[in-house]
Order: C-alpha cells, then sequence, then structure tokens
C-alpha cells in the first residue's frame, strides 16, 4: 500500500468503527462525500485491497510489444556489445538506439531501451565523483571564441596504430571540425585551422594549451627589446589576426575535452561498423558523414544571431601564411643558407633593387616542402627572389685545405735522471715537464727540415 491509501484506510477504519461520519472522513482525506461513500463499500467488501488501485501489477496498456523488446536484445547482443573499457567496447543506450534505428529500422525510445539493457545486464554505468568546477558562459557570438586540442586514441582499435585527432569547436554553438594526423604538430593545427577558414571564416580568438606548438619562451634577446615570442603557428595567426589564448589547465577548455570523451565513444563504435581500416579513409569519412551528423545532432543556436568571422584578407595569399618562415642574411655571394641547403639568388634587377650582400630576407617553406625567398620592402610590401639550389659542397666560403698529416717521431729511450743547478735530483713533475718540452722541440725540428727538403714551385712564365 502507498503512503496515501494507507492514510485513507486509517480513517475509513474509524468511518467503519462509527467513530466518524461520512462527512467527516471527507473533510479529513479532502475527497467529497460520494467518493469516501464509495471508499466504504469497497473497504466493507474486500477490506484493504479495496483501496489499492486495480492496475497496479498488470501490464501497461501502452507497454512495447515483447517480439520489439526479444528483437532489440537480440542485434545488440549481436551487434552493439562489447566490453566494457578498451578495443571493441560496447555501445550505450543512446547510441544503440541510433542505430537500431537507422540500420534495422527499429524505433525504440532511449529511456526504454536502457531500462532494458540494464535488465538484461548490456549496460552498466559506473559514476565517479569528480571535482566540480564552476561552468564558464559560452560567449554570444559563433566565431568568437574557438576552441583547439589534440587527442591520442586507438581510433581503429587493432586495425590501426594510435593518431591523433585534432579538433576545434566553436563555444558559442559547438560546431565541430577536425582531422586525424600523426602528432600534434604545427602542420597539422595549420591544416585544421586552414579548413575551418575555408568553411566558416577566420574567426577572433583561438584557445589552446600551452603546448610548445602554440607557444614558447622568448629568448634573451626578444625579452629585451619587447619583442612578443610567437611560434610558427602563431606567427600564421597573427598574420591572419586571430588571438591565441593560453589555457592554464584542462578544466579551462572543457568543451573541447568533453568533444574527446564523445568522440572516443562514438567515432570509434561508428568506423568499427563502417570498417575502416586507414586514417585516410576516416579523415574522407569524417568530412563527408561524421561532422555533419555530429553536427546536426550536438550544435546549438548562439545566443547572438550575429557572425563574428570574418573573410581571409584578400591581399593574403594563404600559401604564404601556412608555411615555416625564418630569417636569413644574404651572404656576400649572394647565397642564402637554410636546413642544410645553399640556395643561391640569382641576381637580378629586382634582387639587386630589394636586397644584397648583408640584407635580411625570409625563407618561407610549404607544407609541400615549397621554398620561397622574399624581401620585404619599407612600405611592407613584399617581393619574391629567384633562386636556385646550389650544392653544398660547392659553397665554401672559407674553406682551407688541411695541412698533410706530420709523422710522429717514435719515442726515444728513457733518459737518465737529470738534476737542477744545485745538484739535486729532479722531481717526476719537472721530469715529466721536460720530457714534453723536448718533444715539442723535435717535432718542430722535423717539420723545419721537411719544409727545407720540399721542392720548390716553377715560376710562372709571364707573356709578353
Amino acid at each position: 500500500m502507498s503512503t496515501r491509501d494507507l492514510r485513507r484506510w486509517v480513517v475509513l477504519r474509524r468511518v467503519r468503527d462509527r467513530e466518524l461520519s461520512l462527512r467527516e472522513a471527507a473533510t479529513l482525506l479532502g475527497l467529497c462525500y460520494r467518493q469516501v461513500r464509495r471508499l466504504v463499500r469497497r473497504v466493507r467488501a474486500l477490506g484493504q485491497r479495496g483501496l489499492v488501485h486495480g492496475n497496479v501489477g498488470k501490464r501497461s496498456n501502452r507497454a512495447r510489444p515483447v517480439a520489439d523488446r526479444t528483437k532489440a536484445m537480440a542485434l545488440i547482443r549481436q551487434h552493439f556489445s562489447g566490453t566494457v573499457e578498451g578495443s571493441g567496447q560496447r555501445f550505450g543506450p543512446t547510441l544503440a538506439a541510433e542505430h537500431l534505428a537507422a540500420e534495422f529500422h527499429l524505433p525504440i525510445p532511449v529511456p526504454t531501451l536502457r531500462r532494458w539493457m540494464v535488465a538484461e545486464k548490456l549496460w552498466t554505468r559506473r559514476r565517479k565523483s569528480k571535482q566540480s568546477h564552476r561552468r564558464r558562459v559560452r560567449r554570444a557570438h559563433f566565431g568568437e571564441l574557438v576552441q583547439l586540442d589534440g587527442s591520442f586514441h586507438e581510433w581503429l582499435e587493432d586495425r590501426g596504430p594510435v593518431q591523433c585527432l585534432l579538433t576545434m569547436i566553436d563555444d558559442a554553438t559547438s560546431r565541430t571540425l577536425g582531422q586525424f594526423t600523426g602528432e600534434e604538430t604545427t602542420w597539422g593545427a595549420a591544416a585544421v585551422l586552414r579548413r575551418w577558414i575555408e568553411k566558416y571564416g577566420v574567426p577572433q580568438a583561438l584557445y589552446v594549451d600551452a603546448k610548445n606548438v602554440f607557444v614558447r619562451p622568448g629568448t634573451v634577446n626578444e625579452l629585451a627589446a619587447g619583442i612578443p615570442a610567437l611560434t610558427h603557428f602563431g606567427r600564421m595567426c597573427a598574420k591572419l589576426g586571430i588571438r591565441v589564448i593560453v589555457a592554464k589547465t584542462p578544466q579551462a577548455k572543457g568543451r573541447v575535452e568533453r568533444v574527446h570523451g564523445t568522440n572516443q565513444d562514438r567515432l570509434i563504435k561508428k568506423m568499427r561498423r563502417r570498417g575502416i581500416r586507414t586514417y585516410a579513409a576516416a579523415n574522407a569519412y569524417l568530412g563527408a558523414t561524421y561532422w555533419p551528423e555530429h553536427n546536426a545532432r550536438f550544435a546549438v543556436e548562439p545566443l547572438a544571431a550575429a557572425d563574428f568571422h570574418l573573410p581571409p584578407d584578400p591581399r593574403l595569399d594563404l600559401a604564404q601564411v601556412f608555411c615555416l618562415e625564418e630569417q636569413r642574411v644574404v651572404g656576400n655571394d649572394w647565397v642564402v643558407r637554410y636546413a642544410n641547403r645553399a640556395l643561391q639568388i640569382l641576381p637580378t634587377a629586382r634582387a639587386k633593387r630589394y636586397t644584397g650582400p648583408k640584407g635580411r630576407i625570409l625563407v618561407r617553406e610549404t607544407a609541400a616542402g615549397e621554398i620561397f625567398l622574399v624581401a620585404r620592402t619599407a612600405a611592407g610590401e613584399e617581393q619574391r627572389l629567384e633562386w636556385q639550389p646550389l650544392a653544398v659542397a660547392e659553397h665554401r666560403p672559407n674553406y682551407q685545405a688541411p695541412r698533410p698529416p706530420v709523422p710522429v717521431p717514435a719515442p726515444l729511450a728513457a733518459e737518465p735522471a737529470g738534476f737542477t743547478r744545485a745538484g739535486q735530483p729532479l722531481s717526476a713533475r719537472q721530469m715529466a715537464v721536460r720530457a714534453r718540452w723536448n718533444q715539442e722541440v723535435r717535432v718542430h725540428i722535423q717539420r723545419k727540415q721537411q719544409r727545407q727538403h720540399a721542392p720548390r714551385p716553377a715560376p710562372a712564365m709571364v707573356g709578353v
């Protein structure tokens, strides 16, 4: 009996024993007179069972058919079950319900499927107590702040090696984009950022962690001159007008961290269902299918309708932005050294106008390995210089031929112990100094004799 039924039983028993009237019982129970009279008749006929609802213990009229439950559990055991952790991890109720509806045309509500899976011991959710953090409020505009982070995981389980999934997520809308890279490198981050810019535009700010790909400590000269210390990726963002913000804790960029957890659950299982075995195929699947479905399900509307993305500066060539850039000094022979290579600048009229020996130029290398030499004018304009590769062996500005080896004279027999002017015998240290001095004198005499006996070159004939 419920608490309500027990309270009614106590009051109606007093009515039966003529301690209370029907009107007094109706006032106590908050019922009408006719309802109390019906309850009294049921209590006199059935006792306490007369107060229990007649549908208690019976199957609901809106319950799912038993055949649906049997079919759903069989499909989950065959296709979506697995281990609790690690490779071959099982599907959760939400993801399993989506695939049952999409693949087998069996739509089942998630709460119902979760209850069935728990009863069949196909799903258990162990929750760990975590330290509570105050959640940062979302930014109001799309493109106002974008978070970037990488996640190393066995994305292909036992079908491929561990790789990094670099993910970008908008803070206002949770719109997500990313791709697989071997490591979290400058080229990987630049590739993901370039895809975001081509799809949505240039964001206002980028939220990253303190890896050396994004930030680095300044040198002594930079700190003394007040020059900001930029990595190659930071320089790319500075050219595009993107402000780089460094997160001090993982919880600060919790939105992208939670997306990593979602991808490590859903993406792995979806790629397993499709039989994807290479990361090239995985990247194609991400762009064509996974990210559009992910954004359609999880993206939200921003608080403000204005889009804060800006188009790239039309004067900028993205190929010249997303590249490695270093400053070099032109040699007297118009040669620049870069990455153990000698680059010969062709002394054309353009080159002589914008640079020269001892001048400073920029060496840029793209992801494809293409190298550009750029001279910057006083007005800030960039001029490309023509160049050709030069063999390193040919470029020896301070080369000196090695001297022929001098034969080391054979050690002489041990000399007798010496004496000082006062007639005292020399110590072991004094004897070692005298022997070393004698050896140097012998080497000097031998070299002098070799120079004296060496053949002299014939005098050059001067033509009339």
